[in-house]
């Protein structure tokens, strides 16, 4: 009968809306705490499932029904808190609210062109995510920073009135905003509709004063949403924060129609006060239902996991740190929690950039569903999921196989206790038989192309997808800890979500971790966590400021200001005075770098050593520099009663009081026949059910303990401990199985190809975060590798095309040069051509790594591009250069480090003396010594972790098992290539031009039996009075880029790419130069036109724009650099994708202009200069730059003559320009001028470049001249079958939460 609410508390209600199951909890005080778990979609039942949720636990709750279709009375609610995929989703399916974007005049396409970069480095139909926004208003307004001093023209160096902004930047007013102009633009909007618009301009985060002035005029006419960047997250880069306001006026009038309508389900629209209604936002906080944004709404769901792993499995008794693993159906989130919640800043969700605080989240895999492959003689684990349609095998929808397959078949799942919802009618149990007959049939595949050498078990191939599995996600975690400086072993890994306890322990095992937890709720752990979490908010203003003893009090002054800003918001929300705290921080850097650390405000107050700690924790060096404070951040915090009361309860003191009890004879319901790889067979292993073990419980492995939604695999080694809230695993961590090294095992073959590329990565890491230059840190122009005693390359984690493969030669030669020479810790630098090199500007730094026995067993090696030299005047890659001596420091081979001791003396003297050469005076050395010797440093970093690293495998598993699947995988690349050929025949003949003439011929001749081929540059002109040459390794390397891109499927990077391929190159030609020849643009121009004739062969795709379009500027010890996107090449399946570069990303307009004394006036697509044709290339790009002081400006270009080709008929794309627009020196005015292909030229302040990129050549004749007729039908093909990449699908958006360590992993995606 119905319980009087009189005598009952009130219950408090926490629910998580996720993609595929909503779950809710309910905890009070009399009754206990009480779980439901409902689909999230199910129109046939109920409208919307969180309301539904809440009927369900009041009917429980209260004993009465409640109808569906009234509104709920919510008197018996305490408080209701809620984490949604209501944004997320909207982001995906790109179901927001349609809205507008007011920019800067100039940058109309700024957001789409983004950072320039390709979502996926090796794919030829490259497809970008669509903006946002549906419509863009250009703003004509203009601010730019003040720089006192500058030489030049003062009515130009000084132009516009001198404001300060908020953090007490001198600013110059340029072109102040036309309020009429706005006024009758945004009228215009409103006509047409738009109610949500996202206002971005240039410099706001330093001066908002024009965005207010623009949001002003808004509200007057009406508009119902505004996103004002600088109010959202006032931080520098203009792409970021405009992302991000245009996130917001997307997403946020959807949440709100979200809410509005939820809130509609119940009586008073949530509204009395009596029941307080909460949100979790992604940065772990809450905020009142009222205030939630969409911006802030991305990553509501997994960030409840965060709060509630971090508040019930960590300890402070003890402090160990933990690994949050929540592995779910659809993907797997890791995460770290060490006593404070770690934050980023900037990520990138579904395509879109988000500045804003989220708790450093980071998806790493697909999770349950991710779809087991065998391709190239490796065992592949996703990264395609089967979803929830089709699903696995085993739901009976016709599904691929997949990861739980592989556990089902293995044992670990137990069909009786899955309920019986699947096949046509949905009634039906998981189907064993189908699984069992696809892992047979893929067994006996693999054995049959291993000849015989193998005679693997459905049961090994099934647990060796497992062990792929646990090694992919292991990869990630190994880089989200030691990439901060800390050990992973020291670890504790909390696991939740509905798939990970099936991989916990052995994940736990190959990270070396000693202890698993598995909280009660784990399979609801974020909808728990809501109940755990505070109520926070986060302020933040920009600094800029040097962090000295003069600045401190101001500093300190600002934090009040900030602490006042967040308590009024805190007590808007209910909070109370006693239960608010404050954690305050600085975002600091040392000047001249861009590694910021966001640094808690000490116990001690020191903010300086703390700053300098980190850095030399996380970077292994600290800078001779001051250091800068970028902005000042306050979290106020509004502390939860529930946390606080959780906070006092620790497993630690539980694990101390319980007394040990085993477990009773009687205590499994059932039995299952499990397969474990330390046993090597099936064995009986009894299952528990978790709720009928007592605290105190011991569990020896092999067992299985299940909840009601939650499959916890003990392995023979494994012992559990059940606690009152938790199962307290120890690993056990025992020795490792030895590894046979008379065959080649394909699953441990791909479990060392995860951990040699795994080490590469994180070299990478390393030098991208230590690095100080814009080149390395920004523009991401860098490379790292391991390679072999043999000096042969095993791993390379691709930055740059041009990097892949040219390396081993530089490695090789020092190999040779110093053989019986070197010792342990000796590190080498190179630069020269002749010794490997590419360009001078992409320095080499090797350091051999030595076993105990004083052997050379590996490689490491790190290139990165130095932006200062030397060179003509100062300028490495000069256009006028012509002979190797007139583009800077050389250097063949020199010890950068030497019995531990750093070379600065010689180093430094290498880069002076390329000042000093004789009949050479316009030649100059280096202006930013100390930056070379940072980014040196950086590069001894990376190499330092790759030593660590290979020194940790090599402990692990044995230096002959190692160097046997070193050599293996070598072998393995080698094979996906002689598969490729062997589906090609030749001869295949193309050619093509450089601007100055030069042409590149190019004949393969191809054995298809063998699988091998000759690619044969005979007929290529002879070497070039110019810097167009190109050393033999960057053909190489185009030629390893160009087969990866065609071949369209994950394979290994290394030296096996190159062994079925006699390349064939003629002396003294322009592919393989004298010594004395400049080689700058070789590597940038004449590389890219290796590609395009070696994809003309193949008759792939139509050549992209084709040139790197380099832009170069010197003022006094200043230098600035980038360069700049392009069209792509149209396809037979798709367009050509407009402004996209090959290589590496371009500068934000707002860093740009901070760094340097220029300012950048436009950047914008040129519409219509793609090549026509049945699909239309990409379009090419206007960036302008205008000049704030006299100084020098050059320009490196091609396909300025020649147009980038098309095929099959396509017409080819618009050719680049290069013009200057100079004062006239006979009267008033400007004068536009158009310049040479590649230039150099003396430019007074005011005077502006202008840059034309080259469209993409199109593909196909064009359909009655008419674009967008031919949209969705393959243009024909008369003569050769598409090569495997142009049958490729773009990759689906997925949802991804991109912490930490998406920058550098965005760069090492493959095209699959």
């Amino acid at each position: 009968m119905p319980i009087a609410l009189k005598d009952l508390d009130k219950v408090k209600i926490c629910i998580d809306r996720g993609g595929t199951f909503c779950d809710v909890i309910a905890m009070t005080e009399t009754r206990g705490n009480h779980l439901v778990k409902l689909l999230s979609v199910d129109p046939a039942n109920y409208p919307d499932a969180p309301r539904e949720g809440v009927r369900r636990v009041l009917e429980w709750f209260t004993g009465e029904k409640i109808p569906r279709d009234q509104p709920i009375d919510t008197s018996a609610i305490e408080y209701l808190r809620m984490g949604t995929t209501v944004a997320t989703n909207a982001l995906l399916e790109r179901k927001g609210e349609r809205c507008a974007l007011l920019v800067t005049k100039g940058f109309k396409d700024g957001l789409e062109i983004g950072t320039q970069s390709r979502p996926f480095l090796f794919q030829l139909a490259i497809k970008k995510p669509d903006v946002l926004y549906t419509k863009v208003v250009e703003i004509d307004e203009r601010l730019a920073l003040d720089w006192p001093g500058l030489k030049g023209d003062a009515s130009i160096t000084q132009a516009g009135d001198l404001v300060t902004g908020p953090s007490g930047t001198a600013m110059r007013v340029l072109q102040p905003v036309d309020t009429d102009q706005v006024r009758n633009d945004l009228q215009a909007l409103y006509t047409e509709g738009y109610r949500s618009i996202a206002i971005v301009l240039v410099h706001s985060y330093l001066y908002p004063a024009h965005e207010k002035q623009v949001e002003a005029i808004a509200r007057e006419i009406g508009f119902a949403h505004i996103s004002v960047s600088s109010d959202l997250q006032p931080m520098i880069n203009l792409v970021s924060r405009g992302s991000s306001a245009t996130a917001d006026a997307y997403l946020t009038p959807e949440v709100r129609r979200y809410l509005d309508g939820f809130a509609s389900g119940f009586k008073g629209g949530l509204n009395d006060t009596s029941c307080r209604v909460s949100f979790m936002q992604s940065d772990g906080s809450l905020c009142d239902f009222r205030k939630f944004s969409g911006l802030k709404a991305i990553l509501s769901g997994p960030a409840g996991g965060v709060v509630g792993y971090a508040r019930t499995c960590y300890d402070a008794l003890d402090g160990s740190p933990v690994v949050g693993f929540d592995m779910g159906g659809t993907s797997t989130d890791v995460s770290r929690y060490g006593g404070k919640y770690e934050h980023v800043f900037e990520t990138t969700t579904a395509g879109v950039t988000i500045q804003t605080p989220q708790l450093d989240i980071n998806t790493v895999a697909a999770g349950g569903g991710s779809i087991l492959t065998y391709r190239n003689g490796l065992f592949v684990v996703g990264p395609e999921s089967a979803g929830a349609h089709p699903g696995p095998a085993c739901y009976r929808k016709g599904g691929p196989l997949t990861v739980t397959d592989a556990n089902l078949f293995l044992g670990r799942l137990h069909i009786d206790s899955f309920p019986k919802i699947f096949g046509p009618t949905e009634n039906m149990p998981l189907d064993y038989e189908i699984v069992q007959e696809k892992f047979e049939a893929l067994t006996q595949r693999i054995n049959e192309e291993n000849n015989g050498s193998l005679s693997l078990t459905p049961a090994k191939v099934a647990c060796g997808f497992i062990n792929v599995a646990n090694s992919s996600m292991a990869r990630p975690i190994r880089a989200l800890t030691e990439q901060r400086g800390f050990s992973t072993s020291a670890h504790n890994l909390a696991c939740f979500g509905g798939a990970g306890g099936q991989h916990a322990c052995a994940l736990a095992a190959l990270l070396g971790m000693h202890n698993v937890l598995v909280h009660k709720y784990s399979s609801v752990l974020s909808a728990y966590g809501m109940a755990l979490a505070d109520v926070a908010v986060d302020v933040s203003e920009p600094c800029q400021v040097e962090f000295n003893e003069n600045n401190l009090p101001s500093i300190l002054d600002r934090f009040e200001t900030i602490k006042a800003k967040a308590h009024s918001q805190l007590v808007s929300q209910g909070g109370h005075e006693k239960d608010i705290a404050y954690d305050c921080y600085l975002n600091m850097k040392y000047r001249g770098s861009d590694t910021k650390l966001m640094i808690l405000r000490p116990k001690d107050g020191d903010f300086a050593k703390a700053f300098i700690d980190q850095h030399r924790r996380e970077f292994a060096f600290v800078l001779n520099a001051p250091i800068e404070v970028e902005d000042i951040r306050v979290r106020g915090i509004g502390q939860g009663e529930d946390a606080e009361k959780h906070a006092k309860s620790t497993y630690v003191e539980e694990l101390n009081k319980l007394t040990d009890l085993p477990v009773p004879k009687d205590a499994h319901f059932a039995t299952n026949q499990i397969y474990f790889e330390e046993a090597g067979r099936f064995d009986t292993v009894p299952l528990y059910k978790l709720e009928a073990l007592t605290p105190g419980t011991v569990v020896q492995g092999p067992a299985v303990i299940l909840d009601a939604t939650q499959t916890i695999l003990l392995h023979p080694q494994n012992t559990a401990r059940i606690l009152k809230d938790h199962v307290y695993i120890d690993v056990g961590l025992g020795p490792r199985k030895q590894l046979s090294t008379e065959v080649v095992d394909p699953i441990q073959l791909s479990i060392f190809g995860h951990r040699f590329m795994g080490i590469a990565e994180q070299m990478g890491r390393a030098l991208q975060k230590t690095a100080v230059s814009l080149q390395i840190k920004e523009r991401l122009d860098f490379s790292c590798a391991i390679f072999g005693p043999d000096a042969t390359l095993v791993a390379n984690a691709p930055n740059v095309p041009v990097h892949l493969g040219s390396m081993q030669y530089a490695v090789a030669f020092q190999a040779n040069l110093h053989k019986g020479k070197l010792r342990a810790g000796d590190i080498l630098v190179s630069n020269h051509p002749k010794a490997g090199g590419t360009h001078l500007p992409d320095i080499t730094v090797i350091q051999p790594v030595f076993d105990d026995t004083n052997e050379i067993v590996f490689w490491v090696a790190a290139r990165g591009h130095h932006g200062d030299i030397g060179g003509i005047d100062g300028n490495s890659m000069h256009p006028d250069s012509t002979e190797n001596v007139e583009e800077g420091a050389a250097i063949m081979s020199t010890f950068l480090v030497r019995d531990g001791v750093f070379n600065e003396k010689e180093i430094t003297e290498i880069f002076m003396a390329a000042g000093r050469i004789e009949g050479h005076p316009r030649v100059k050395a280096t202006r930013g010594m100390a930056k070379n010797i940072s980014d040196l440093k950086a590069q001894c970093s990376a190499c330092a972790v790759g030593s660590a690293q290979i020194h940790e495998l090599f402990a692990e598993y044995g230096k002959t098992v190692v160097q046997h699947y070193m050599a293996a995988i070598r072998t393995n690349a080698e094979l996906a290539v002689r598969n490729f050929f062997k589906t090609r025949s030749g001869p295949l003949i193309a050619e093509d031009y450089m601007d100055d003439g030069s042409i590149l011929k190019l004949r393969i001749d191809i054995e298809s039996e063998s699988g091998s081929a000759k690619f044969d540059f005979t007929g290529t002109s002879m070497e070039s009075l110019s810097n167009l040459n190109a050393p033999v390794s960057v053909t190489q390397s185009a030629i390893i880029y160009s087969l990866r891109t065609l071949i369209g499927t994950d394979m290994p990077l290394n030296a096996g790419v190159l062994a079925p391929v006699e390349l064939v190159v003629p002396a003294d030609s322009i592919l393989s130069p004298s010594l004395d020849a400049a080689v700058s643009s070789g590597n940038t121009e004449t590389s890219q036109r290796v590609v395009d004739v070696v994809f003309k062969a193949f008759e792939a795709c139509a050549a992209s724009q084709g040139c790197m379009n380099v832009v170069h500027a010197d003022y006094e010890d200043m230098s600035y650099g980038e360069t700049i996107c392009g069209g792509a090449g149209a396809g037979p399946t798709w367009k050509g994708q407009s402004a996209v570069h090959i290589n590496t990303r371009i500068g934000d307009v707002e860093v740009a202009e901070r760094r340097f004394p220029l300012l950048i006036r436009e950047f914008s697509i040129r519409r219509g200069s793609g090549g026509k044709g049945h699909n239309n290339g990409g379009d090419g790009v206007h960036r302008e730059y205008q000049f704030r002081a006299d100084m020098m400006g050059s320009v490196v270009g091609e396909r300025r003559v020649n147009q980038p080709y098309g095929m099959e008929g396509g017409q080819p794309g618009e050719r680049g320009a290069t013009y200057l627009v100079k004062k006239s020196t006979t009267g008033e005015g400007y004068r536009t001028v158009k310049m040479k292909p590649s230039a150099s030229v003396w430019v007074k302040a005011g005077d502006r470049m202008i840059i034309h990129t080259p469209g993409g050549g199109g593909y196909g004749t064009p359909y009655n001249g008419e674009e967008g007729e031919n949209e969705g039908r393959p243009a024909k093909r008369t003569k050769i079958d598409l090569v495997p990449a142009a049958k490729l699908l773009h990759p689906k958006l997925v949802s991804r939460a991109n912490g930490s360590l998406s920058e550098y992993s965005a760069a090492q995606e493959s095209c699959d």
